[in-house]
């Protein structure tokens, strides 16, 4: 692996997930149609009968989020909605319950104080405060109390910077977890090797923040059989990218499009598309909008499937007691729901392709 001098200044954006008003949110706005959700069976064991939803902002991946979460809350359980303040202090209630209108009333103060710093009684009857994107997950870390977490709907970039800044994170007395809402980089990997089985180089432009990223990828390329050899090419701003791309290109038989600044911004995730195009190499990425741009394939994951699987991870933190607690969070990337193939750019490189849904479940088959 090789890299180009890095700095640490940027001209991409800093993410924002799922702002619809953004031209490249609204590209990548299809990546969260929702799907068929699972059995009713799954999501009723998963409940919890008090469930706190502290949100920083009304997007349109956020919002989706929550329905979804709402619409699985069984009958007779508390479901709370406590929207941060612009400053992210003094939440406001603007939820609303599933349990009788007196309970309401009666906790309308309770729940006006912020989110719920009660202890927990009982592995079973513990509630569970879920808070949804950076800022939300921010504020609830930060708050007293020693109610379990579960963070919400956070990029893994978003997460390396909440453990850098809150060293509340790791408090040893309050039960933490984190769903990040991107597929792990071994299921990308996964899905690049179902699409090409005779390929084994992947090239990647990344920018300095993007390390971790980076990190993940180096490490499940390695654990691979066989191993994929990695090239990552670091564009430190705009103007370093078209380099950057210059170098990867020809040492790659496939481009990896990583969820990071590079990956938001529309106009640069243009660029490695017009760079793979141009040399017959396909391009992979995490998002259904970077598939529609010209994207060979994606695997995904859509905010009311990941509503599904934070239900799962609650249930599993809360049951976790503090067996094994060593004051880190338990940490889960999205499970990829569904595989998104591009049929036109297959066909332009003369690749025939097995359908979305044999490959979706060949990266389900490990699980």
């Amino acid at each position: 692996m090789s890299a180009v001098a890095t700095t640490s200044f940027i001209t991409f954006p800093r993410r924002l997930p799922g702002a619809a008003r953004s031209a490249f949110a609204l590209m990548a706005l299809a990546a969260f149609a929702a799907l068929t959700p699972l059995g009713a069976g799954s999501a009723r064991a998963a409940s919890v009968p008090s469930l706190t939803v502290l949100m920083g902002d009304d997007s349109a991946a956020h919002s989706e989020f929550v329905q979804q979460l709402r619409a699985n809350q069984e009958p007779g359980g508390r479901f709370d909605v406590v929207r941060l303040s612009p400053g992210g202090e003094a939440p406001q209630n603007t939820g609303t319950t599933v349990a009788a209108a007196a309970e309401a009333e009666r906790d309308r103060d309770r729940i006006n104080a912020g989110v719920r710093t009660r202890g927990l009684r009982t592995t079973a009857d513990a509630g569970l405060t879920v808070a949804v994107g950076l800022a939300a997950s921010r504020a609830a870390v930060e708050r007293p109390g020693q109610e379990t977490l579960l963070l919400a709907m956070l990029s893994r970039l978003d997460y390396e910077t909440l453990k850098a800044a809150s060293p509340a994170l790791r408090r040893g007395d309050r039960r933490v977890a984190v769903l990040l809402r991107d597929p792990a980089m071994s299921d990308q990997l996964a899905l690049i090797g179902a699409v090409l089985p005779q390929k084994h180089r992947i090239g990647v432009v990344a920018t300095p923040e993007s390390e971790p990223l980076v990190r993940e990828l180096q490490r499940a390329a390695q654990g691979a059989s066989p191993a994929w050899d990695v090239r990552v090419e670091y564009a430190p701003d705009a103007r370093s990218l078209a380099a950057a791309l210059r170098n990867v290109v020809p040492q790659s038989d496939a481009l990896m499009v990583l969820p990071d600044l590079i990956g938001d911004n529309q106009a640069a995730t243009l660029s490695v598309l017009r760079a793979g195009a141009g040399a017959g190499l396909p391009v992979f990425g995490a998002s259904e909008g970077l598939v529609r741009s010209g994207g060979l394939a994606a695997a995904v994951s859509t905010p009311s499937q990941l509503a599904q699987q934070a239900r799962l991870l609650g249930q599993k933190v809360a049951n976790a007691g503090n067996a094994g607690n060593n004051n880190q969070p338990l940490v889960e990337a999205a499970t990829p729901a569904t595989v998104r193939i591009n049929a036109t750019v297959a066909r332009g490189l003369g690749l025939r392709l097995p359908e979305e849904r044999e490959l979706t479940d060949r990266l389900a088959a490990p699980r």
